[in-house]
């Protein structure tokens, strides 16, 4: 096992299989039965829960969260500050069949979870779809589209049905912006775009 690290080490539970050259940050935790594929980045401060795989390549940003039970598969990448919730699903291929193989990068669809968005239990996200920032998936959703920064989506196929604040709170809306009751920020809404003052 050829494992680059930093000064600081991180946690590796002794049932963790970590392939070569997979880089980890200061701070990372990997915990039981996971599996981090050759030349996967994981960035500082990340706790990977039990039985988490990171495919082969991948890159995972930093203080980001995977609970229990996910695949973060090629073609899928994870900015800062995320959070995927237990057992959300990630995929990688539009059309796969058993028969005619599609598992080599050229037929993998690029999916990306941008900084700070959460994806909660049991959702799937269809690959070729972008998470916007702060973006908030309930639990069970199945994501097919886009889903617009801030935004809360839910359901089969998911849909835009509030806001979110970036402390995970839903947002109250009012003439020309939100407020959030949790934190007391407060936003714009211009263009249906959210956007802080």
């Amino acid at each position: 096992m050829n494992v680059v690290q930093s000064i600081s080490s991180p946690l590796i539970h002794p049932t963790a299989v970590v392939d070569e050259d997979v880089t980890i940050g200061d701070g990372t935790r990997i915990w039981h039965f996971s599996h981090l594929g050759k030349g996967c980045t994981i960035g500082e401060r990340c706790s990977l829960g039990q039985n988490v795989y990171v495919a082969p390549g991948v890159r995972i940003g930093s203080n980001v969260k995977i609970q229990n039970n996910v695949s973060i598969y090629e073609g899928v990448e994870l900015e800062d500050d995320v959070f995927c919730g237990p057992s959300m699903v990630f995929t990688n291929v539009l059309t796969p069949r058993s028969a005619f193989p599609r598992n080599t990068s050229r037929h993998y669809i690029r999916t990306i979870v941008r900084k700070g968005a959460t994806i909660g239990a049991n959702a799937t996200v269809v690959c070729g779809n972008t998470i916007g920032e702060h973006g908030f998936v309930g639990a069970g959703a199945v994501v097919t589209h886009d889903v617009p920064s801030f935004s809360i989506v839910v359901g089969n196929p998911a849909r835009v049905i509030g806001y979110a604040c970036l402390c995970g709170a839903r947002l109250v809306l009012e003439p020309g912006g939100a407020h959030c009751q949790g934190c007391a920020r407060i936003y714009l809404i211009r263009g249906g775009q959210l956007s802080t003052r």
